[in-house]
């Protein structure tokens, strides 16, 4: 018995072309590089220069203008430390925002102001004064007690403009 062999099934079968496989790479570049043009130019999902300046313009048109104010500085307020502790004294000035039209009253009451801020200040204790978060809360502790001497209305916040121990 003698099998005959086919030459033709005995060859190694024929790699495909690559011809398909360049074909797809360089039109998925030219689609990638198509696609960017389109959407920076505004032509599809993005916006145009001409629309974000008229967005600007309609942000500059919204924006609401800030109430009248003024702002009263206050004389600088000297503390005197207890001698247990690294500091000595601290030195605090503030600038009170006032509402425009009470300038002139809060002015005439300032004298007040500045002793109820010292009995304040004096019956704060070294330990809090050291405490980095020590700013907000004698912001907000002051701005009650200053709003209650001038009276509802008058005093918008208090400004912390210097805070030094030494």
């Amino acid at each position: 018995m003698t099998v005959e062999v086919d030459p033709a099934e005995d060859k190694i079968p024929k790699k495909g072309s690559k011809l398909p496989l360049i074909l797809g790479l360089v039109l998925a570049i030219v689609g990638g590089v198509g696609s960017y043009f389109v959407v920076s130019r505004g032509a599809i999902g993005g916006s145009s220069d001409s629309e974000e300046e008229s967005a600007a313009d309609e942000g500059a048109v919204e924006a609401e203008s800030l109430p009248p104010i003024s702002f009263i500085p206050l004389e600088p307020i000297l503390v005197s430390l207890p001698r247990n502790g690294d500091y000595n004294v601290l030195r605090f000035r503030v600038e009170l925002e006032v509402n425009a039209g009470f300038e002139e009253e809060v002015t005439a009451i300032s004298p007040r102001i500045i002793d109820v801020l010292n009995g304040y200040l004096r019956a704060v204790t070294l330990e809090e004064l050291a405490d980095p978060t020590i700013l907000s809360r004698l912001r907000s502790q002051m701005l009650r007690r200053v709003q209650t001497v001038a009276g509802e209305g008058r005093i918008r916040d208090i400004l912390i403009m210097e805070f030094v121990l030494n």
